[in-house]
């Protein structure tokens, strides 16, 4: 699948909203990236992650961990063609960010199918790369191997060192989008109001 294909699917699906939106990072953009409108559609969720488990074919992946909540369909899907692929059974399991702060944990037992196995960490869209780098972080310190990060989209040019150096970083699409702190943003000079239905809103 190639990248304008992906788009086509982003696009066909409503993916792609114009406003004006505060990310998780914090910072201001014109363009949300709606992947909820991609998990209402599992025919073209399952062929994204299907793309996704072709690059990882040979990577000797065992589990794959996702951050909730999203992720956790891209997980399950991802381990269902990773095991189709390669003939042998591939976990999909998921990290939760703790009660407290912004932290990932790995619970309800997946902390002890994760030890010593070669995991894949899958993410939606990655702006900061911030909650794939906690997984990343996470799954190491119980001992996993990572071996990638696979992504729908990278809307924010992240780079290996960014999310705690898997050995292979890819997305499906790479989209450059604008996006401004608070102070310098134009949309709020403009008095253009902020979205409260999408991403953190005010």
């Amino acid at each position: 699948m190639d990248a304008e294909e992906v788009l086509r699917i982003f696009r066909e699906c409503g993916a792609f909203l114009n406003g004006h939106f505060v990310y998780t990072s914090g910072k201001h953009g014109q363009v949300y990236i709606n992947k909820d409108a991609i998990y209402l559609r599992p025919y073209f969720t399952k062929k994204l992650c299907q793309a996704i488990a072709e690059q990882f074919a040979d990577d000797k992946v065992e589990v794959i961990i996702a951050p909730a909540i999203g992720g956790v369909i891209l997980s399950q899907w991802t381990a269902y063609h990773l095991s189709e692929i390669t003939g042998r059974e591939v976990f999909g399991v998921y990290a939760e960010k703790a009660e407290s702060g912004d932290a990932f944990i790995i619970k309800r037992g997946y902390d002890k199918v994760v030890a010593g196995k070669n995991i894949l960490v899958v993410e939606d869209v990655l702006t900061t790369g911030s909650s794939a780098k906690k997984v990343v972080e996470t799954t190491r310190v119980l001992g996993g191997n990572i071996v990638g990060l696979g992504a729908l989209c990278n809307r924010g040019g992240v780079r290996p060192e960014d999310v705690a150096n898997p050995p292979k970083l890819f997305a499906l699409v790479n989209v450059n989008l604008d996006t401004w702190h608070k102070a310098e943003c134009p949309l709020c000079a403009n008095g253009v109001p902020i979205s409260v239905e999408f991403g953190r809103g005010v």
